[in-house]
């Protein structure tokens, strides 16, 4: 791609990409950036021509944030870090957290270099997940927000029966049995 002179993005346009979730609300708005990686996540869903999701049925929520304790994964610049933390419990997040690694001493850094922070919302705040994309991605220090609204064509969920709920974005629901 680089000899052609043709960017990443450029080239997915006329791709289908699809990738797991934390959660999918009723709307097809999803919270991803579990593993910290949302921003390039979220670029390649944007520059894909159709972006599906596939999660288990425990990850289909009728609002965001109502069964995902973490809360929204928000990257951001390590120098603007503090400032950023005190903006998201202006905002509405007064348990926002620095993430910390597990298997090593500090903060989880991402590829980019950046910090993790994970803000959890209330209802009244998740009931519009674009608005609050709008305002957490307006903050001074803030990368990317693992907020997806508005990208995603499909979901798919895998049943504890072993069927699958695939849900589209023109709000058509496909049951898909499991073979015996």
């Amino acid at each position: 791609m680089v000899q052609t002179s043709k960017p990443y993005a450029s080239v997915l346009r006329h791709v289908l990409t699809h990738t797991s979730t934390s959660r999918v609300d009723n709307d097809l708005n999803c919270i991803k950036g579990g593993g910290a990686c949302h921003l390039r996540e979220k670029i390649v869903a944007e520059a894909a021509s159709t972006f599906i999701v596939v999660a288990d049925y425990r990850k289909n929520a009728e609002i965001l944030g109502t069964n995902w304790a973490p809360g929204v994964p928000i990257e951001v610049v390590p120098f603007a870090y503090a400032k950023v933390l005190r903006d998201l419990k202006a905002l509405g997040s007064p348990t926002a957290t620095l993430r910390m690694a597990v298997k090593k001493a500090g903060p989880v850094v991402t590829d980019n270099g950046n910090f993790v922070i994970d803000a959890p919302f209330g209802r009244e705040l998740m009931l519009n997940p674009t608005a609050l994309l709008t305002k957490i991605k307006l903050l001074t220090g803030v990368v990317e927000v693992g907020l997806f609204c508005n990208i995603v064509k499909a979901a798919y969920f895998g049943n504890a029966d072993g069927s699958v709920t695939i849900r589209k974005s023109d709000g058509t629901t496909e049951e898909l049995t499991a073979a015996r």
